[in-house]
């Protein structure tokens, strides 16, 4: 049997013009041999990369190029650039309603061809939610968007890595009130459920161990503090212990995050957005990364948002995105190895 060819390369997606994704992908082009980075081709406007690095003074010469394999055989000596057309202006920390199309073009081209195999994977540079509504996008996020692009029955996973900590929240971009109401057994088990099969499958941890925090305080003090725990929590664990998972909780929430806590852990499942969010910042902002399980696809993204404020000034941190770019390599490659027959590996 031929041995199957493995994509070339990242397609990075350019999020929000006005924001930093622009001067963080190149800053990451430019440690690309420091940081051991796979090859990949940023889908944006060619000319505004080569002003913004002029401008800025950085250290990444821009090459245009027009098909996705083109990208590994220029990376080594210049960043790829995909050309897609903004609708118009860009002002560094100013959103411009009129870019909110090319915005998610770039993010269609992306799933086009990762879906096609002629990329590796795509990571995605964070996106202005508030302008993309004026061109109908109507998601609460990246990841609720990628899944309806994936075609049916894909149910994402939003999990946040970084050295020492992973987590996954049940419930994701609501409010908190909403997301209470939200939790359910089903719910659950499928998060977990699908954490599991992504820690086996793209992480290589032979036997996934994860805990699942309690929703209330003191784990609900049995029932005394909340009923979730007792109704909802603790037999969603009871069905995953029964397919065989090492899962243990419903886990107090303020005492399973210490450093000797996460040492007996991959994967902590949470019940809502800060839950997760909130330890794995704390223990490491800078290289965060989001990765989004359960898509037929590879998709990591920086843990961070637009960074309105600071954009144009030159002062982005590349390190999320670095970190990005090679979870989603180490992600691709396995999934590579994988699809290869026994004796081609």
């Amino acid at each position: 049997m031929p041995q199957l060819a493995a994509p070339s390369a990242l397609a990075v997606t350019m999020g929000e013009p006005a924001g930093i994704g622009a001067e963080i992908t190149m800053k990451a082009w430019a440690t690309r041999n420091e940081a051991q980075l796979p090859p990949f081709f940023l889908i944006d406007d060619p000319d505004r990369i080569d002003a913004l690095a002029q401008r800025s003074n950085l250290d990444a010469p821009v090459a245009r190029i027009s098909e996705p394999e083109e990208a590994a055989a220029v990376f080594p000596s210049a960043l790829p650039v995909l050309p897609i057309a903004l609708d118009g202006p860009v002002t560094p920390g100013h959103p411009n309603k009129a870019t909110a199309r090319a915005v998610v073009g770039a993010i269609d081209l992306a799933v086009e061809w990762a879906l096609s195999g002629r990329i590796a994977g795509m990571v995605t540079n964070p996106i202005q939610k508030q302008v993309l509504y004026a061109v109908g996008f109507d998601y609460p996020g990246h990841t609720e968007y990628l899944a309806d692009l994936s075609g049916e029955g894909v149910t994402p996973v939003m999990m946040l890595a970084c050295p020492g900590l992973r987590v996954v929240p049940v419930t994701v971009h609501l409010s908190l009130r909403e997301a209470i109401l939200a939790i359910d057994r089903d719910a659950v088990v499928l998060q977990s459920m699908i954490t599991w099969r992504a820690l086996r499958d793209d992480f290589g941890i032979a036997a996934p161990r994860i805990a699942v925090a309690a929703l209330n305080p003191h784990a609900g003090e049995g029932g005394a503090l909340g009923a979730e725990e007792t109704d909802i929590i603790g037999p969603a664990i009871e069905i995953l212990r029964d397919r065989g998972l090492d899962i243990t909780g419903p886990l107090p929430a303020d005492s399973m995050f210490h450093e000797a806590a996460r040492s007996t852990y991959d994967v902590a499942i949470c019940m809502y957005h800060d839950q997760a969010l909130i330890p794995l910042k704390t223990l490491n902002f800078e290289q965060g990364v989001n990765v989004t399980l359960g898509l037929p696809f590879v998709r990591t993204s920086p843990d961070h948002g637009t960074a309105l404020s600071i954009a144009g000034t030159g002062t982005a941190n590349p390190a999320s995105l670095i970190s990005a770019l090679n979870m989603a390599n180490s992600i691709a490659q396995r999934r590579t190895a994988v699809a290869l027959p026994a004796a081609q590996v």
